[in-house]
């Protein structure tokens, strides 16, 4: 899909996590973004990864959900 490919050369990893998917996804402020994973309304699978701080999404997952916005 292009959109991936395009997601994916923009932010150089299969895997974003804090400000980049906060902006990759259009949540005003990072504590909307927090407050959607909280609520479990979060429009992507996030992952948490060991020794490391935050939630992760892959790029796949994103760019899945905003072709699917654009429909």
């Amino acid at each position: 899909m292009a959109l991936e490919k395009d997601l994916l050369t923009y932010y150089g990893s299969p895997i974003i996590s804090g400000e980049k998917l906060q902006m990759a996804l259009g949540y005003p402020t990072m504590a909307a973004m927090k407050k959607s994973i909280i609520r479990k309304t979060f429009p992507v699978k996030t992952f948490k990864i060991a020794n490391r701080r935050g939630q992760f999404a892959l790029i796949k997952d994103i760019s899945f959900w905003l072709a699917e916005q654009a429909r």
